[in-house]
């Protein structure tokens, strides 16, 4: 029970020793007293502790988490992640214990199999596979929830049965990357992935035809700020390469070439008539694009050079002096 006091003159609506209101309280967590510190007298009984609860409920004293609650809810598992995992065994030939019990290191794991579907392990996989890829290419959360979600809606229609989960998660963050304005290559992806560029692109059309969505169409501006950062250019030659790429676009002079190689080709023009050139090789290394591909996109632009370069644009090399390929 609690005890209530008057302090200074008035009713004292806080527990307080009746004798010494103005006394500080000691809390006794594990009998759950108050205690006046001046008179002893205990002030509050039965108090809860609305602290962590660090008591250790598994078998493996050294755990490096002592608390007995399991992870956040994932509504993208059909079992909402509510599982039971079974402590490892204290008795067996590991424990010292040759006639009672299994050993620790395969009964456990086998009873824990037991509590998760199939279903459930699949997606916690693919998920972690999402995950580590994600991870190698600096993708924010918010992404990656995306491809997660779009990986739970291809698994629950069981359009791509008989396709591997890895292509099938790979395919999912080249969509959510896509679908979110910060689309990567396919190489970029295959850099990450365990599957072929090959399977991964069968899997993105498939995936787009059964959950009947849509990819907005890759323009050179999508790539264009992160590949001249990652080449360490000025502002100046990332805004002249941006319009290269525009205008050469607008004027149709690079018709049947990916926004990759001409956003490579308008950063080898703009670089080589800047102070500081860069090599198709160089930008070929850092982009992913093979040096062949952008020497052609560029032989289609030189032509056109006077049109392409921004008015105001402060040449170190003239148009004149270019190199040709």
């Amino acid at each position: 029970m609690a005890a209530s006091g008057i302090r200074n003159g008035n009713a004292c609506p806080m527990i307080c020793c009746p004798d010494h209101p103005d006394a500080m309280l000691i809390e006794d967590h594990r009998a759950g007293d108050q205690i006046c510190s001046d008179c002893g007298l205990v002030v509050g009984d039965r108090v809860i502790d609305v602290g962590s609860e660090w008591r250790s409920f598994s078998n493996d004293k050294n755990s490096a988490d002592p608390s007995r609650v399991g992870g956040p809810e994932n509504p993208l598992l059909d079992g909402c992640d509510l599982s039971t995992i079974v402590g490892p065994s204290t008795s067996g030939p590991v424990y010292g214990n040759p006639g009672a019990g299994l050993p620790a290191d395969g009964a456990t794991a086998y009873r824990n199999r037991r509590t998760m579907s199939s279903s459930d392990r699949s997606l916690l996989n693919a998920f972690k596979e999402i995950a580590n890829m994600g991870e190698k290419i600096n993708l924010p959360r918010s992404l990656l929830d995306r491809a997660n979600a779009l990986f739970k809606d291809v698994h629950t229609t069981r359009a791509l049965r008989g396709r591997s989960n890895d292509a099938i998660a790979s395919a999912c963050l080249y969509i959510a990357c896509r679908q979110d304005g910060v689309p990567r290559t396919f190489k970029e992806i295959v850099a990450v992935s365990s599957v072929n560029k090959k399977e991964i692109g069968r899997c993105f059309k498939l995936i787009l035809k059964a959950l009947e969505t849509s990819v907005d169409l890759i323009t050179t501006n999508d790539f264009m700020f992160r590949f001249c950062s990652n080449l360490g250019l000025d502002n100046k030659v990332q805004k002249a390469a941006t319009h290269i790429a525009d205008t050469a676009g607008s004027l149709d002079i690079v018709c049947g070439r990916s926004p990759v190689s001409v956003a490579a080709a308008a950063i080898y023009m703009a670089t080589q008539a800047s102070a500081k050139p860069k090599t198709p090789a160089e930008i070929g290394e850092v982009l992913g694009v093979a040096e062949i591909t952008i020497r052609q996109a560029y032989k289609l632009m030189i032509p056109r050079a006077k049109d392409l370069f921004p008015k105001d644009f402060v040449f170190a090399t003239s148009i004149e002096k270019l190199p040709s390929s």
